[in-house]
């Protein structure tokens, strides 16, 4: 397990910047990985602030401990230290509990018992990129159809046409898109809790960079899209509201973006290129990627 004096570094701010990084152990980090902790530990270190450490492992299937002392080794390894204890969202259910109980009690939610298959085939039209979106089949159904069935497993989706309806026209701050016009109607209803999960990841993100007082989320432009959710969401919270800066992706020689579930090489992989990973780390903040890697 992950000792005490791995779990807490630093003591305290200088500025009131403050960056995360929070990845899942839901399997070994990779160079990606790397890419992303270090702009965001150095965008705080720069500026006198604090880079903290968070856990994402609310995905039960799939965390596992194992990685937990994996993602500590690498980043130490990496020569990245942080500020205060690590935060595991396992440890933070209540808070998302809290916040689905307010978003309930605004009348902005409802359970949704569609399978994947009842959502795909639903949705007449081509599938986006990322997925069909939700065709708000739940969202029609009585009160007394809703009261029978609340014994099946269901999950909570957000009425997002009312949601905006309530908040008006919001935006966003990227460093380096600039302002952006929030457009959370185009992600549709999405999911704040899932059926085999207590929330959703856009749900427990926006309620943990707030709690930590995050100041700047520095992460890929992979999730750049994501944004419009949660600043919908911190609007309907009350929550404070950051800076964000999505970085570009590093890919592989075949321009494929790296991925875990597409088996991209580990961290762990390259300690025989690199028996210390500072070099490894100076390397990449200089663009000098190793062989086989670029940016995109």
């Amino acid at each position: 397990m992950m000792t005490a004096q791995a779990a807490t570094r630093g003591q305290g701010p200088v500025s009131d910047i403050s960056t995360r990084f929070a990845p899942s152990p839901t399997g070994p980090l990779h160079l990606g990985h790397a890419w992303s902790a270090i702009q965001a530990h150095d965008a705080a270190r720069e500026r006198g602030g604090r880079f903290l450490l968070r856990i994402e492992d609310i995905d039960g299937t799939r965390s596992r401990p194992e990685h937990v002392e994996g993602i500590v080794r690498d980043l130490e390894w990496l020569g990245l230290e942080w500020d205060g204890p690590v935060v595991f969202q396992s440890e933070r259910l209540g808070f998302y509990a809290e916040a689905l109980e307010r978003l309930k009690e605004m009348a902005l939610l409802y359970p949704c018992f569609c399978t994947r298959a009842d959502i795909a085939a639903s949705v007449s039209a081509p599938h986006r990129p990322e997925g069909a979106l939700y065709p708000g089949t739940c969202r029609h159904l009585s009160p007394e159809e809703r009261a029978a069935r609340m014994g099946a497993p269901h999950a909570w989706r957000i009425d997002m046409g009312e949601a905006v309806a309530r908040t008006g026209p919001l935006e966003w701050v990227d460093e380096l898109a600039g302002v952006v016009p929030a457009d959370p109607l185009g992600h549709g209803d999405v999911v704040l809790a899932r059926k085999d999960a207590p929330a959703s990841y856009h749900l427990a993100v926006t309620v943990d960079d707030a709690a930590q007082g995050i100041s700047h989320i520095v992460r890929g432009v992979d999730l750049f899209q994501a944004t419009h959710v949660h600043r919908q969401l911190q609007a309907l919270l009350g929550l404070p509201v950051p800076v964000w800066r999505h970085h570009g992706l590093l890919t592989d020689a075949r321009g494929n973006r790296l991925a875990k579930r597409t088996g991209a090489p580990t961290l762990a992989g390259l300690c025989a290129e690199y028996p210390d990973g500072r070099v490894l780390a100076d390397a990449l903040r200089k663009g000098a990627l190793p062989k086989g890697y670029a940016s995109a």
